[in-house]
């Protein structure tokens, strides 16, 4: 991802898009599995990017507030 984002700001070409969404999920809690992101400021400062879009909500921001399904 560090080497990727070397020369793009999002993951497919200079847009926004799905495959930052489906990216983020996991990267973003990278730290809670055992994945130190410190070493990479490319991929920190993607997921920043990302945190700034309008609408953006983090899953990790809901955890336990869903008390039943419809």
């Amino acid at each position: 991802m560090e080497k990727h984002l070397a020369s793009r700001d999002f993951f497919v070409g200079e847009s926004y898009t799905i495959a930052d969404i489906a990216l983020c999920a996991n990267t973003h809690v990278a730290e809670e599995g055992g994945f130190k992101l410190a070493g990479f400021p490319r991929v920190s400062a993607w997921l920043e990017r990302v945190r700034t879009r309008p609408g953006h909500i983090r899953i990790t921001d809901h955890v336990g507030q869903l008390t039943s399904w419809p």
